[in-house]
């Protein structure tokens, strides 16, 4: 009962307004019952409805007295917004330098893919020098970026500058025939793939494993860098002492053996090329199968790595009658010319 006497002076008092802001009104009540009908629990506006506001703000002083299901400051923002959508569809650029060729954004991604420690400026550089003329905004937009890391040089291209010089180490197990487990420990060279010292043993410990790097390395041949892995079996001491000897070790990352690749792989090699078609009956048999497949992989075995060549070079004669040596029993024969 007491709001029947607001609505009785609100009825009075349309009386003596504008037909045009009785129409306004109306429009924007019923604007907000559509507007609560159609969502439910709460009332959602999209973009149609924002610029129906933003109008009736202009059109209509008294837009406030109408607004129920937002606020003042809502409808304002709004308004703002859109102003700064217009004033950028505006001040668009209109015309400008012509935009790159393709293959001129596809030269900039490859050369800065390709080269990871050169700059803007290098690049624009390397263009001038081909004839192509790009400004360095132009480069830091179409140039490729990779994930963000530390500055220096990756992995992979650690292992291509420095495999003259470096060594990796790995061991691996081999099952006898009544059930007894071996080891296999080797040392290869990443520049040429040279198998350069192999031993077995049923029991690897780390006074072991030193003194077959001692073995491998007689008269000053050494590397520089020796890669492995975490295996405990090398013992605590065995990077000081490595130091010692000039030799830096490198440890692969945890459950990462693409890191030690060239050594894994030799690993699958003995197991897929030797080692699966034997039956080892205890360790002097397995020393004696693996010097004879370490030999025929150093002499005779093309490398696809090294184009097809030998870890060891030799001279071959072109003439003569070509001899066949059997290897490992006939697991795999050798062709060589005869004299």
């Amino acid at each position: 009962m007491t709001e029947l006497p607001f609505l009785l002076i609100a009825i009075l008092t349309s009386y003596l307004r504008r037909h045009s802001d009785l129409v306004l009104e109306n429009l924007l009540l019923r604007h907000q019952l559509a507007v609560l009908a159609r969502s439910k629990p709460r009332p959602r506006l999209n973009r149609t409805d924002r610029l129906l506001w933003v109008l009736a703000r202009r059109l209509s002083s008294e837009w406030r007295r109408h607004l129920i299901i937002g606020t003042p400051d809502t409808v304002v923002r709004w308004h703002r917004q859109l102003w700064r959508l217009f004033w950028r569809w505006k001040s668009r650029a209109v015309g400008g330098r012509p935009r790159l060729s393709l293959e001129v954004r596809q030269l900039i991604t490859t050369i800065s893919h390709e080269n990871r420690l050169w700059g803007t400026q290098r690049i624009r550089g390397e263009l001038l020098k081909l004839g192509i003329t790009v400004s360095a905004r132009s480069i830091r937009r179409y140039r490729w970026r990779g994930p963000t890391r530390a500055p220096g040089q990756t992995w992979l291209t650690f292992l291509h500058n420095h495999r003259a010089s470096i060594w990796a180490a790995d061991l691996f197990s081999v099952h006898t025939l009544f059930f007894r487990t071996l080891y296999v420990l080797f040392f290869i060279a990443h520049d040429r793939r040279q198998l350069l010292h192999v031993n077995v043993t049923s029991q690897p410990t780390a006074a072991w494993v030193w003194r077959q790097l001692l073995e491998a390395t007689p008269f000053g041949r050494r590397p520089r860098f020796l890669l492995r892995d975490r295996d405990r079996v090398y013992g605590a001491d065995f990077a000081a002492r490595c130091k010692g000897l000039g030799i830096e070790t490198l440890l692969s990352p945890v459950r990462a053996p693409t890191a030690n690749a060239i050594a894994e792989r030799v690993v699958g090699t003995f197991r897929r090329e030797c080692l699966d078609h034997l039956i080892i009956l205890n360790e002097k048999q397995l020393l004696a199968v693996v010097q004879e497949f370490v030999s025929y992989y150093n002499e005779q075995r093309p490398h696809r790595t090294l184009g097809l060549e030998t870890p060891f070079k030799s001279e071959c004669p072109t003439l003569g009658q070509i001899r066949s040596t059997p290897v490992l029993g006939g697991l795999h024969h050798t062709y060589r010319r005869a004299a």
